[in-house]
């Protein structure tokens, strides 16, 4: 009676590739790079900026992000939609949280 599928290759020792979880982690070399990160100055925040305008300009992106999420979702079907409305969701978990620092910053009496 003929096998229904095929015998798998044969492994060839000599012929062997990074596997997956190798590639993951960052190698030694970049680790030790002596150069200082120098990021884009483009969208720098000044250190001396006050907590509540930091504060609310995340809240702002945090509510555009939850929107534009909610938005796409609308595109999506399945599971694919499902895990969307779910990063939806921690986006506004963390609107909620940055809003309720602001009060806490500027309680209304």
């Amino acid at each position: 009676m003929p096998k229904p599928t095929p015998n798998p290759p044969e492994s060839n020792p000599e012929n062997t590739t990074p596997s997956s979880e190798s590639r993951l982690h960052l190698k030694a070399e970049i680790l030790k790079k002596t150069t200082p990160h120098n990021p884009s100055k483009m969208y720098a925040i000044v250190a001396d900026m006050d907590t509540e305008s930091l504060l609310a300009n995340a809240c702002e992106s945090l509510a555009s992000a939850s929107i534009m999420a909610s938005d796409f979702a609308t595109f999506l079907e399945g599971p694919q939609r499902s895990m969307l409305l779910g990063i939806q969701q921690i986006i506004m978990l963390a609107d909620l949280a940055v809003n309720q620092a602001l009060d806490n910053l500027d309680p209304i009496a």
